[in-house]
């Protein structure tokens, strides 16, 4: 019986469960709220409350007849919320054959614009990025220990429906940042679901997986595209040395990288739905 523990059930692990879901014969997921834990349970999910403190007797029952794990939430000053607040449930988790970490590509240092692959050692710049460095080290640990496949999904900046430059043009909430030479990759929520689906299929690839698009391209084409096919005047350029930013949009800006998906494409077997940003924004606009 293959049973699936989510703890975090955010926009990209959602994502995943409606289009993967019916893989597994037992879904559990997790919410740090009662009320976010309420609303999952209306969707027809086995929804527990888990905010690292400690695991529920139900979730810790889940969790040690759990076949697999997701883990979408993110480290925070102390650690692994899920390592630290359900560690004795998971040292009793005998019949654990598969984890699932969600990451990020931040765990990758500023490269001036070059490129990165998995070979490239995590170098993050940040505090953001150590921890999840520290997350992804941890995981592999306990994987080891446990005898379960680990794999390290690198995420790129995340968009989908309701959550891209579309969706701002159309608020009027769209800004076109200018910093000569910046580009970002990229990835849809539906690429990211099948990237999970694909490594539960083949749990040997990794255990760091880039899971990105396949052209790194400067922020501000992204919104003159979605203007465009929108019929929306193009937002004038902001140049990012004067623009107004908190202080964790402008870290963003500070690396400047180009990230490979070669072992996403060639070793996982993942065709991309939306390559680029192109074929993403053409969608979300139609």
């Amino acid at each position: 019986m293959r049973r699936l523990v989510v703890f975090g059930c955010g926009y990209s692990a959602r994502r995943f469960l409606e289009l993967h879901g019916a893989k597994f014969d037992v879904l559990d997921v997790t919410a740090r709220s009662p009320e976010t834990a309420a609303a999952l349970a209306e969707d027809g999910l086995s929804a527990h409350v888990f905010d690292g403190s400690g695991a529920t007797p139900a979730l810790s029952r889940a969790i040690e007849s759990a076949t697999h794990l997701l883990i979408s939430a993110p480290p925070d000053d102390a650690g692994d919320p899920v390592l630290r607040g359900a560690a004795d449930a998971l040292a009793r988790a005998r019949a654990l054959e598969w984890i699932g970490y969600l990451s990020t590509i931040g765990v990758y240092a500023d490269m001036g614009g070059g490129w990165v692959d998995e070979a490239t050692a995590p170098q993050a710049e940040n505090e953001r990025g150590r921890r999840r460095v520290e997350a992804e080290e941890a995981w592999l640990a306990f994987g080891g220990r446990a005898g379960a496949a680990v794999q390290l999904f690198r995420l790129a900046g995340i968009y989908g429906p309701g959550r891209s430059a579309v969706d701002n043009i159309r608020t009027g909430t769209a800004r076109r940042l200018v910093k000569p030479g910046q580009v970002f990759n990229r990835i849809h929520v539906d690429d990211i679901a099948a990237a999970v689906a694909a490594g539960i299929e083949r749990p040997a690839v990794g255990p760091a997986i880039n899971v990105t698009d396949d052209e790194p391209a400067p922020p501000q084409d992204v919104i003159a595209l979605a203007a465009g096919l929108l019929g929306a005047e193009v937002p004038p350029d902001i140049p990012f040395e004067t623009a107004e930013l908190s202080p964790m949009a402008r870290s963003f800006y500070s690396s400047n990288k180009r990230v490979s998906n070669r072992r996403l494409r060639e070793e996982l077997g993942v065709e991309l739905a939306y390559p680029t940003y192109r074929e993403g924004i053409a969608a979300l606009a139609s």
